[in-house]
């Protein structure tokens, strides 16, 4: 007799689900996909990969699911997340922001899917994930039987798998391309430019989140965080859903059922060296934030100038071959100034 399908009790209605919807469209020819990275917009798309054999099962039971994943096991500890349950399923903060509410570990895949499983259900339990198992290096057959035409094959799925995690808002250096297999997903998007309203935590201890929980955000300590509510959307993701993340872009992520599983892309943090830029961001923290104001006022000017600002305001009175760093350099003016950096480095 073929196992029957668990039905998950519906999550508590959420503040959050009366936002406005992101976008959604069908699935695009990898060219079509190229174009809507470049936009730089987050979107849901649908049907993408309704032919994998994993959203079969996942779609069937968490047991069918669990059982195909085990099948593939080559015995690979996977990484593990475990929140106790007075945290409510939050990977988040502790009171003391130096902790998180969450430990992490490695272990055995099919113990841990086994325990995802028996937990579900439970009344008082914990939450438990598998997060960012590279599936390439754990279940390579996964990656053959489950195919993503619209990224190159080097752009390696990761698997999230577990109980109703809430991960506090948070961005990412890379594009995301995030596909439902198993349960209910809301993501819950700010632009980049919602920084300074999002209240991120310390940025030496990685990752850095968001200290509001925007279920319930507390505006009398948080209050702009309703500049950054006001420009919020959200995605309401089933089984066989698909979304795309611009790099940077803030997101929070519930997930609805009590067992949930997703694969993701990454892909697009490529830079190397004096060339990247969250090194370079961490380099300005050192050389320019305590400066006097005057010292201050002129290097925003000259970043506004020259770094965000329009080329041919920068540099458009100087002729094209005399421009230099601000012009449209050359492979070997690339070098030659990285080398310049470089040694400027080591001192």
């Amino acid at each position: 007799m073929a196992e029957p399908a668990r039905i998950a009790p519906a999550a508590p209605p959420s503040p959050l689900d009366a936002l406005p919807r992101i976008a959604a469209r069908g699935a695009p020819a990898p060219a079509d996909f190229a174009a809507l990275v470049a936009a730089g917009m987050p979107v849901v798309i649908k049907g993408l990969f309704d032919d994998w054999v994993a959203l079969t099962a996942g779609r069937h039971s968490p047991g069918r699911l669990n059982a195909y994943l085990a099948g593939m096991d080559r015995g690979v500890a996977v990484p593990v997340m475990e929140a106790p349950a007075r945290a409510a399923g939050r990977f988040a903060y502790r009171a003391d922001i130096r902790e998180f509410t969450f430990t992490k570990r490695s272990a055995p895949l099919q113990a841990t899917l086994a325990r995802i499983e028996a937990l579900i259900g439970q009344d008082n339990a914990p939450t438990l994930a598998i997060q960012m198992l590279p599936l390439a290096d754990a279940l390579p057959e996964f990656v053959r039987q489950n195919p993503m035409p619209l990224l190159p094959a080097d752009v390696g799925p990761k698997l999230w798998l577990g109980g109703a995690v809430k991960t506090q808002t948070h961005n990412d250096r890379d594009h995301n391309l995030a596909c439902v297999i198993a349960g209910r997903r809301r993501f819950t998007l700010f632009p980049p430019g919602e920084v300074a309203n999002l209240y991120i935590g310390p940025l030496d201890n990685p990752p850095p989140l968001s200290l509001v929980d925007p279920e319930a955000p507390d505006f009398d300590r948080f209050p702009r965080f309703r500049a950054a509510m006001a420009s919020a959307r959200v995605a309401l993701l089933e089984p066989g859903d698909a979304i795309f993340i611009p790099k940077y872009w803030w997101h929070h992520v519930a997930s609805l059922d009590p067992y949930n599983a997703m694969v993701n892309y990454w892909w697009g943090d490529t830079a190397q060296g004096v060339e990247k830029p969250n090194d370079i961001f961490l380099a300005a923290l050192l050389a320019l934030r305590d400066l006097p104001s005057g010292e201050r006022a002129y290097w925003q000017a000259m970043f506004d100038t020259h770094v965000f600002g329009e080329p041919g305001i920068s540099a458009g009175h100087i002729p094209a071959a005399l421009r230099g760093p601000l012009g449209d350099m050359r492979p070997d003016e690339r070098a030659s100034l990285r080398q310049r950096l470089l040694l400027a480095f080591q001192k």
